[in-house]
């Protein structure tokens, strides 16, 4: 833990790029970012492929399809690749998992309660993240510290004891201003529903858009109360 905060202190006044540039070599097959195929994540998915280009040793760009993605997000990752002309990993949920939620509980019984929900997000996004993370020592992630009540106190680098394994988060500090200066600035693509007010977009039917003035992750289990809408993924 005391490298941690010795790396925490290293990057307290540096770019993503250089917080990228010092893990993506140093790691590796064994670092990989892994995209919810967000704004934030598209940033990083942009910087990480321009830094793979001068470096032997390249850094995985992976993503989870849960079966129940917009449209849009499969088409993100089409022109992704083609832009950056690399090819995101695509890791799905376990089939025999799945059969079982819906048999015993129903398609969208995610709606009926918390514990239901997140045992949809159990089968169908934890399970391959977890498939996905045995493969590495670094994960990389667009968390930011003032996207959620959830995500407050975020930091650059922290320890997972989840997954046993160090989490970089290059954007922790970054505003949502700034995450879109570098996209425009760069002409990264982005999911067209951020024009149609999503900012966070997760399952299509887990999702909608915000009203002016809301959270930018209202939208996201907008049913439930605010301190409980993570799916897992991101445990603290």
């Amino acid at each position: 833990m005391n490298n941690i905060q010795e790396l925490n202190e290293r990057f307290s006044n540096t770019s993503p790029e250089e917080v990228l540039e010092y893990f993506l070599p140093l790691y590796g097959e064994r670092i990989a970012l892994a995209s919810s195929l967000g704004l934030e994540d598209q940033v990083l998915t942009a910087m990480i492929a321009s830094i793979n280009k001068k470096n032997e040793k390249k850094g995985r760009i992976f993503t989870i399809d849960t079966g129940r993605l917009f449209p849009e997000c499969y088409q993100l990752i089409d022109r992704t690749n083609d832009k950056y002309d690399i090819s995101i990993e695509v890791f799905s949920p376990e089939h025999t998992g799945v059969e079982k939620y819906v048999k015993e509980h129903g398609v969208n019984a995610f709606y009926q309660s918390i514990e239901l929900r997140k045992a949809c997000c159990q089968c169908r996004k934890l399970e391959p993240l977890r498939r996905a993370l045995s493969t590495l020592d670094v994960w990389i992630c667009g968390l930011r510290s003032s996207q959620a009540v959830t995500r407050s106190g975020v930091q650059v680098v922290e320890w997972d004891a989840n997954n046993n394994l160090i989490k970089v988060n290059p954007l922790a500090h970054w505003s949502e201003e700034q995450v879109w200066e570098y996209v425009k600035a760069h002409k990264v693509p982005y999911n067209k529903l951020h024009d149609q007010g999503f900012p966070s977009i997760g399952c299509q039917p887990c999702t909608r858009a915000i009203e002016p003035g809301e959270d930018i992750r209202a939208g996201r289990w907008w049913w439930e109360d605010p301190e409980h809408k993570e799916c897992g993924l991101h445990k603290r």
